[in-house]
């Protein structure tokens, strides 16, 4: 019997080649990853198989000379799945996140992804994930804005200008092909006057960089957020254009109205139930939903202003023709997406398979016998 192992690498350049940036086929991966959630055909991590993740997350203070101490957005944090369905595999995100980063020249959080035989757990695939982690988080409201999307919308706002948001507007428009103005705001305008420059540039598209949140929401009819984590924004219901689809893979803080007066749909229902359960369990609930996507919703659940989270409405659910998507061209809809380690498989999957077919990267020995039988 043939023991050895060998497994493919792929580096960022190669995940390039075998079509990481595919934004049209993500959007299609992604929403294939929809259909196989709701249908049940997946295992995330914790007890509840719906974990977003476990994490190490450093202390305000250590006695330990080299222990790393908190900062902005500083810690690590191992995303495992198994996706079902034509994927069929196991896998893992693993990443390490510190702000400081941008003073070395490197980007905020640096990521890769390991994909595993189910059965044997040997690896298939180690690749490059920063990219693959931005396409598959700007897939999410991709498929968003297929199902929920006011039919004639023509002007998306991008709330927040770096990579993941850049990420969300160009899967965002490979959807709503009737986008005829992008308006970019940033905390800082230099960013968002160098997204709007670049749209100009490679889409063909009017755009500008707004100074004024209030009044680049008031001309939306697509708005996506993901936005600093440090300093999240602040919107309200009277500034949203009547029909509006506002997409957060951010987190933002909104008046009750915002949160009340508009219908929510959920990327998954039960992810936000994980949520919740993990909140509970770290003693420190507030705090908790001050740092995740959906934690003012939680808190409005709890107050009994909002009903319980199955009573909302998830994408999948959208997708599987179970539940009604856009039902009115005036409603405002807000979709909440917080990230889940399935998607980052099922399109870690397609790269692999793509770069087997092409012949890209390199196959690395992991034994030829093993060591130990």
């Amino acid at each position: 019997m043939n023991a050895k192992i060998e497994f493919l690498y792929l580096s960022e350049p190669d995940t390039v080649a075998a079509g990481v940036n595919d934004a049209p086929r993500c959007v299609e991966v992604a929403e294939e990853v929809f259909r196989l959630l709701t249908q049940g055909d997946y295992l995330m991590g914790g007890p509840n198989h719906n974990s977003h993740g476990i994490g190490i997350i450093f202390p305000k203070e250590t006695r330990f000379p080299n222990m790393p101490v908190a900062g902005p957005d500083r810690r690590f944090f191992a995303m495992p799945a198994y996706l079902g369905g034509r994927f069929d595999c196991c896998g893992q995100k693993w990443y390490g996140s510190n702000q400081a980063n941008a003073k070395k020249g490197l980007p905020r959080s640096i990521l890769t992804v390991m994909l595993n035989d189910k059965d044997t757990g040997a690896p298939l695939c180690l690749m490059s994930a920063n990219l693959l982690s931005a396409a598959r988080t700007g897939a999410v409201p991709g498929v968003a804005v297929r199902y929920l999307a006011p039919r004639a919308a023509e002007t998306l706002a991008v709330l927040g200008c770096g990579p993941i948001n850049k990420a969300c507007m160009v899967h965002t428009l490979t959807q709503a092909k009737g986008v005829r103005k992008v308006v970019c705001y940033d905390l800082f305008l230099e960013k968002a006057q160098a997204l709007a420059d670049w749209v100009a540039t490679t889409c063909g598209l009017e755009a500008a960089a707004s100074p004024d949140l209030q009044e680049t929401l008031g001309e939306a009819d697509l708005v996506t957020i993901a936005a600093s984590r440090l300093k999240p924004l602040e919107l309200k219901d009277a500034w949203l254009k009547p029909g509006a689809l506002v997409m957060l893979s951010g987190p933002a803080f909104g008046d009750r109205d915002f949160w009340t007066r508009n219908r929510i749909i959920l990327d998954h229902i039960e992810l936000h139930e994980a949520y919740v359960e993990e909140a509970v369990a770290s003693g420190d609930k507030e705090g908790y939903y001050r740092s995740v996507i959906g934690g003012p919703i939680y808190r409005l659940i709890d107050e009994g202003v909002l009903p319980g989270l199955r009573d909302f409405t998830s994408i999948g659910q959208v997708i599987l023709g179970e539940k009604e998507g856009r039902r009115s061209e005036q409603e405002k809809t807000i979709f909440i997406a917080c990230g889940m380690a399935v998607f980052d498989v099922g399109w870690a999957y397609e790269v692999y398979r793509t770069a087997q077919r092409n012949h890209i990267g390199q196959n690395l020995l992991l034994w030829n016998e093993p060591a130990i039988g």
